[in-house]
């Protein structure tokens, strides 16, 4: 059963990102699908798909490691997103995405093709804050992760 009767949300998303306490420019774009129940339960689950790039960063000490800071990522994921309560929850504006991602370039954070994307946040119908962790699970070494904060902003509702 459908919970939220919208097709999609679509939203632009920047902020800073950080491996470890070096800070770049992120920026992301965001489709969220139609929300679908989990059963009798309340919870629920949507589609949903981001692309987005993450700015290099030029840190002389890790010029000597074979993967450097200096790639700018591009990253395009797909997943889902889970939210509890009904529409008129004030919990129903939490949300949680696990997403499996591929991207370009490798660095220190970002080292395997293949990475894992997380994101908590808290989202209006016009305006979201965002924590997301970008990592691939400590299945390729070296792996710093990219951890930022984003504020997004609705396109089409």
């Amino acid at each position: 059963m459908e919970a939220d009767p919208s097709p999609v949300h679509i939203e632009a998303q920047l902020g800073r990102s950080y491996m470890d306490s070096f800070g770049t420019n992120a920026g992301f774009l965001e489709a969220t699908f139609r929300e679908y129940s989990m059963g009798q339960t309340p919870f629920t689950w949507s589609p949903d798909i981001s692309t987005g790039w993450i700015n290099g960063r030029n840190l002389a000490w890790y010029t000597r490691y074979a993967l450097g800071t200096e790639d700018k990522i591009w990253i395009v994921a797909a997943g889902i997103r889970l939210r509890y309560g009904g529409d008129a929850s004030y919990m129903h504006h939490f949300f949680f995405n696990f997403q499996p991602s591929l991207h370009t370039g490798r660095t220190q954070a970002l080292s395997s093709p293949y990475e894992f994307v997380s994101t908590l946040g808290w989202q209006g119908s016009r305006v979201s804050l965002q924590i997301r962790h970008i990592s691939n699970g400590s299945l390729h070494a070296p792996n710093r992760g990219e951890t930022m904060i984003l504020i997004g902003f609705g396109l089409n509702k």
